[in-house]
């Protein structure tokens, strides 16, 4: 298993995938900025991200791969009734 990133290294691939890097609202925040969520929680969104996107890609090959074989199937088909 792959070592889980943390600090910079894990904000820049939560950014890369389009995670939420910030926390809940801060409610009397003097600079009116969020804060960072921590390190624990961005793991678990990235991993959640990459694990969507890897199902994503898994679902499209299964689709692919379908296809693959109704055509197969239909090539077959038609050669048996040709004979």
């Amino acid at each position: 298993m792959k070592k889980l990133l943390q600090g910079d290294a894990l904000e820049k691939r939560a950014r890369d995938l389009g995670v939420d890097t910030e926390g809940p609202p801060i409610t009397h925040s003097t600079s009116g900025r969020q804060r960072r969520v921590d390190d624990a929680e961005l793991q678990k969104r990235v991993l959640e991200a990459e694990r969507s996107r890897r199902e994503s890609q898994l679902w499209l090959l299964a689709l692919i791969s379908a296809l693959a074989a109704l055509v197969s199937a239909t090539a077959a088909w038609w050669a048996t009734l040709r004979k």
